[in-house]
């Protein structure tokens, strides 16, 4: 783990997909995953990917002031309070607010999970999804156990998923904004349906911090985003986005030639819909020609085993100060939709 915590200080676990789809994918590849599930809470095949993160500074963000060097902040962006889990939090729900998601609501077993497995990390200097039975600090080798042994009840169709971050920026709305910026541990943040969250948070005598996010929807899926509707990232009319990101910290590397990139854009559905693509392009404002891009999505990329949500990575930096225009064509169940929309840059 020491090679870990030199060059990745960003993880991400996978939305565990109980009784329906086996959550997992790709022989065993660190990744990300969305899937649904019902009944007792048994897993099936669930399996915890390992993500990377990107490195201190991508971006841009640095992390100071109230809400200082974060994209697109406005009026209603949280103050920092410098607990770790409460701003990390509150950022996660600002940045899901922005998009037109409902608020996670905090709950506190899911904090006590969040916590638990903060505090294994910092106990063992480790960066895992994984404890080990018998080391100090063990409160359930999964996601799922340490929920349940926190004292989580499951009933009904549910799913839940894992987020981490360890740094040396003891910042919690870096961390969270750090987490949203690589593009697989994005898709878990913005699940639509994900309800309640819970999150924790330790920090070594060294000003090592991690920061854990657990996400979980319970008896349910509820509403998500409403109808034939997609969210995206960056949001339409945002301002102040990072013109690029750095694709060799992200374990697995969405972009595996390249290492800094642009800014990825996404496009998010409830996970209990499929997203199909049929074009999805980025160009600069009165630029002549698409940018290229990666696509992410289910069968095209390896690594991206969600149905509910693509995304493209630009295969070059964005240009500072400028506004791009983003267009959408594809299906949500076979339903046609399309979205257009813009963001500026730093």
């Amino acid at each position: 783990m020491s090679k870990l915590h030199r060059t990745k200080n960003i993880i991400a676990g996978c939305i565990a997909a109980w009784a329906l789809i086996a959550c997992g994918g790709g022989g065993g590849s660190n990744n990300d995953n969305v899937g649904t599930g019902n009944n007792t809470g048994t897993p099936v095949g669930t399996g915890t990917g390992n993500g990377g993160g990107t490195g201190t500074g991508n971006g841009g963000n640095t992390g100071g002031g109230s809400s200082g060097g974060f994209s697109g902040q406005d009026a209603s962006a949280p103050t920092l309070t410098n607990n770790i889990a409460a701003d990390g939090r509150n950022w996660l729900n600002y940045r899901r607010s922005q998009i037109g998601m409902a608020a996670l609501t905090q709950n506190a077993i899911i904090d006590k999970a969040a916590q638990g497995h903060s505090d294994y990390q910092r106990i063992n200097n480790t960066i895992t999804h994984v404890q080990t039975s018998g080391k100090q600090g063990f409160t359930g080798a999964t996601l799922e156990d340490r929920l349940k042994n926190a004292g989580y009840v499951f009933t009904g169709s549910n799913a839940i998923g894992e987020v981490i971050s360890a740094t040396s920026n003891q910042n919690g709305f870096y961390m969270a904004e750090e987490l949203i910026t690589a593009i697989y541990h994005r898709f878990v943040i913005f699940e639509p349906v994900f309800r309640e969250v819970g999150t924790g948070s330790g920090t070594t005598s060294s000003g090592y911090a991690y920061f854990t996010a657990d996400f979980v929807t319970n008896d349910g899926f509820g509403t998500g985003l409403a109808g034939n509707t997609v969210g995206v990232w960056p949001v339409n009319g945002q301002t102040g986005v990072p013109v690029n990101f750095f694709s060799n910290n992200e374990e697995p590397d969405p972009v595996p030639d390249l290492n800094e990139v642009g800014y990825p854009v996404s496009v998010h559905v409830n996970l209990s819909h499929t997203l199909t693509v049929q074009s999805f392009t980025i160009r600069a404002r009165n630029g002549s020609a698409n940018l290229q891009t990666r696509l992410l999505v289910k069968g095209q990329d390896p690594n991206t085993t969600t149905s509910s949500a693509a995304a493209i990575v630009p295969l070059s930096t964005l240009a500072p100060a400028t506004t791009y225009d983003v267009s959408f064509i594809g299906a949500i169940d076979g339903n046609a939709v399309s979205k257009t929309w813009s963001f500026t840059t730093k």
